[in-house]
């Protein structure tokens, strides 16, 4: 039997994001960065629930959006294991890259400036909307960088709460 992929889940209660949601990025994370790979298995909920102290139901509904969404499959009687990888064009891993390592620079000078970690996490948010301001990623909330406004999965840069809260205008031609 496969042993499951070295990835950890890390549960902030206070972030206002939905547990389930939480395991949901921090796998599409780890899939972005190469530490999960196809044929990897996702740790059991049981494993799951023993290390984040969170209900079995809540990662049962995180595997099934991952697999909702064609990430991983799951496999009676042997685990989740992961179906494809996200990011990078060929295979290119983005934690091998080079910028990697000046991104990690970066932070470090930003942590010795004085900078608390929810002021990075505001700067480079800033900065990466502004870089890919117009780009579907961005404009939609649905590419790589869903999580980048702090704000939720659902939450755009047009001001939306929910999928169905608020009608932008050109909406209604659609």
């Amino acid at each position: 039997m496969a042993e499951s992929a070295a990835v950890e889940f890390r549960i902030d209660r206070r972030s206002g994001v939905a547990t389930y949601l939480q395991i949901v990025q921090q796998t599409k994370q780890a899939l972005r960065l190469g530490v999960l790979e196809p044929g990897d298995r996702l740790p059991t909920a049981r494993e799951v629930v023993e290390a984040t102290a969170i209900n079995p139901n809540t990662v049962l509904k995180a595997y099934r959006e991952l697999e909702r969404e064609g990430l991983v499959e799951a496999r009676r009687g042997l685990g989740t294991f992961v179906r494809r990888t996200l990011g990078g064009a060929a295979g290119a891993s983005a934690a091998d890259s080079p910028l990697r390592a000046e991104l990690a620079d970066w932070a470090r000078r930003a942590r010795s400036a004085g900078l608390e970690k929810d002021d990075v996490g505001a700067l480079f948010t800033a900065v990466l909307e502004s870089t890919y301001e117009g780009t579907h990623e961005s404009a939609h909330g649905d590419g790589p960088y869903e999580s980048a406004h702090g704000d939720g999965p659902y939450e755009g840069t047009h001001g939306t709460t929910t999928p169905t809260s608020t009608t932008h205008q050109g909406d209604q031609d659609r």
